[in-house]
């Protein structure tokens, strides 16, 4: 049996947060809450974490946290809920309008990004320079 892919979900409103976690835990994934980004930042040191999802609503903004994780586990993918309008978070992976995004396109979008083998940024950069000298001659 495989392990599940644990899910980190943040996000200040309650009810946002129990409705995702349980959406996530119905298909089979396990989720890790917190509703601060003080929180999310100390579960994300300390447990192994798949995938982030991370409210773009938190105060001090979700974009700010989504780069600060990336500061720590670069290779974690990110997806940050945004609204319309909003600015999108550079650092994360997806930027994802949770009101207009249907359910079923949701699942698949962390089912993909979970499931996505993710290395080191310096390794991704060694590995695809060579392909790129090879496919110019």
């Amino acid at each position: 049996m495989r392990p599940k892919k644990v899910i980190l979900c943040v996000d200040d409103d309650e009810l946002e947060l129990s409705v995702l976690k349980f959406m996530l835990a119905t298909n089979g994934y396990r989720v890790v809450c917190a509703a601060s980004a003080a929180e999310a930042t100390a579960v994300f040191a300390a447990e192994p974490v798949d995938l982030v999802t991370v409210s773009g609503k938190l105060p001090g903004t979700g974009a700010a946290l989504v780069e600060q994780l990336k500061g720590i586990k670069p290779y974690v993918g990110m997806i940050l809920f945004s609204d319309p309008g909003s600015d999108g978070g550079a650092f994360a992976d997806a930027v994802i309008c949770r009101r207009s995004c249907p359910t079923v396109d949701l699942l698949e979008r962390i089912k993909i990004m979970s499931e996505r083998k993710r290395g080191s940024r310096k390794r991704a950069q060694q590995v695809a320079a060579p392909e790129l000298s090879t496919v110019s001659t």
